[in-house]
């Protein structure tokens, strides 16, 4: 069985939750309260976890050899002394701040005692051994984009796709030792893959004395999440990845945009997709009075707090959407800032639909704190910066077209191995027939007066001046150059009236085609 059939067969227990009547946007929730439950105890049992995590009386040993109604008040009994920590006795029964975080105010919606054993029977079922081969935190993950594909809403709307969080990773090479943060968490994907890399390159941590290891454990993570119940799945999924956190977890539970961001310690490493929208008040407002550029625009000030929050030397990499790039008043401001107090190398323009949120043009920013030469510069840090156009004449992924690692790939050779975008770089990057793509006359004319042959032009990777930037976008970092084959050039359109009279005719036939639609019913 592989790991997207056990993923499938997961996803497939949903139906088992519909028909006790529990509504498909708390699927996930009512499933992985109970999976958390089995996956402790495979990881237990397989020597991963060295001591089970939850205590003697809510283990899976205690669930599934029980049946009909008993089943039921067993599992509610449970549930109710981990959130609480004391048994129905009141007695103590633990005290970990972790497990009491993950079940806050758990509670199953099941009404029927043999849909709960369905449950029970078909987790029993499952090859744990092969899923033990991938990790079950992957498992978990799978789980968690699988919600993602299928939702609207939720975890779907800001879910980052594996592929690209991976990319990221590995373009900032996150190393054992450092912090590394996100402060709009999520299900902790960036962070659970920043750490899964770590483990890569010290064999699973061996590398590491003990007193690293614990720091990798307990110290290195650290994210902030808005939402408790997307902060749960966050937590059930670094524990399964055996990142433990402080006394609040990996994942802390507040708004980066207050006083929860603002008393986070310098990172070396921060990895983040900031939610998309504008701050309009209540829980999500943005707070902060040491923010040097108010805004109601989340993305700008989570940018603000992400390069703020850098040690001299650290770097990031941020997805933020097109607005961003190209907004004035605060967002020039913001930019500019940026571009003074960091060495901002990179921007790789992301292709349209690979986000739930629809219609959503996105970019990935990747910076470092300081210039080049200087770690504690904090004017003129950005010389130049390159951009990697990875939209235009691109499919618009989806299920259908769905967007992989195979589609970074030609970024990730130009980008080099230098996590600071200090690789020796050269300008010229042909993927995706971009040598094919014809030219806006604009483009052509501006590159050609400037001496680039128009092979270049077409190139997807090219290099621009932190000078020509100011002089020629007016420090808008919403730069492109290629034509999409299916955009309309505005200045060959028809004139006005024309398109007036098309419209007209259009409209003229369509109801000619109505009337003998209707005469044809009538007879």
């Amino acid at each position: 069985m592989t790991h997207n059939d056990i993923v499938q067969k997961l996803w497939n227990l949903c139906d088992v939750l519909r028909d006790d009547g529990i509504n498909y946007s708390d699927y996930v929730t009512e499933l992985v309260l109970l999976l958390f439950i089995k996956m402790v105890h495979e990881n237990t049992e397989a020597g991963t976890l060295k001591k089970h995590p939850l205590p003697e009386g809510c283990r899976w040993t205690d669930l599934n050899s029980k049946d009909g109604q008993n089943l039921l008040e067993t599992y509610k009994r449970i549930l109710l002394a981990l959130s609480t920590g004391k048994d129905s006795q009141g007695n103590q029964i633990h005290n970990d701040p972790l497990i009491t975080a993950v079940y806050a105010d758990a509670q199953t919606r099941l009404r029927e005692p043999r849909h709960l054993r369905q449950m029970v029977v078909a987790l029993d079922q499952i090859d744990w051994f092969n899923a033990q081969q991938d990790g079950l935190g992957d498992l978990y993950e799978g789980l968690l984009e699988k919600n993602a594909n299928e939702t609207k809403s939720g975890a779907g709307q800001y879910f980052t796709p594996r592929a690209l969080i991976n990319s990221m990773v590995r373009c900032l090479k996150p190393q054992h030792s450092e912090i590394i943060q996100d402060p709009a968490a999520g299900t902790a994907g960036f962070l659970t893959a920043a750490d899964q890399y770590i483990k890569e390159h010290t064999d699973d941590l061996a590398d590491l004395d003990a007193q690293q290891q614990l720091f990798q454990q307990n110290k290195a993570f650290v994210g902030i999440e808005l939402v408790p119940g997307t902060r749960r799945l966050a937590l059930m999924n670094c524990l399964l990845h055996g990142m433990e956190g402080d006394d609040e977890g990996v994942v802390h539970l507040g708004n980066a945009l207050g006083q929860a961001g603002a008393s986070l310690a310098k990172a070396d490493v921060i990895l983040a997709n900031p939610p998309f929208g504008t701050s309009k008040g209540g829980d999500a407002s943005i707070t902060r009075d040491d923010l040097t550029f108010k805004t109601n625009n989340k993305q700008l000030a989570f940018l603000q707090h992400i390069y703020r929050n850098l040690k001299p030397s650290g770097r990031a990499a941020v997805v933020l959407p097109d607005n961003v790039l190209f907004e004035a008043g605060v967002g020039t401001e913001v930019r500019r800032d940026l571009m003074d107090k960091c060495n901002l190398h990179t921007i790789l323009r992301l292709p349209t639909g690979i986000f739930y949120a629809q219609g959503v043009k996105t970019n990935v920013l990747f910076f470092t704190k300081g210039s080049a030469t200087d770690k504690y510069q904090d004017t003129g840090c950005s010389e130049n910066v390159w951009v990697y156009d990875l939209r235009t004449n691109m499919p618009s992924f989806g299920k259908r077209t769905p967007f992989g690692e195979q589609h970074l790939k030609p970024f990730e050779a130009v980008f080099g191995d230098s996590p600071n975008g200090l690789s020796k770089r050269q300008e010229g990057e042909w993927s995706f027939h971009s040598d094919k793509i014809e030219l806006p006359e604009t483009t052509k004319a501006t590159d050609e007066n400037q001496g680039v042959d128009e092979r270049m032009i077409h190139s997807r990777w090219r290099c621009f001046s932190r000078a020509w930037i100011a002089e020629h976008k007016g420090d808008s970092l919403d730069i492109s150059w290629l034509k999409d084959s299916d955009s309309v050039d505005a200045a060959n359109l028809p004139a006005p009236e024309m398109l007036a009279i098309e419209a007209k005719e259009e409209l003229a036939a369509a109801l000619r085609e109505l009337d003998l639609l209707l005469e044809t019913l009538e007879k």
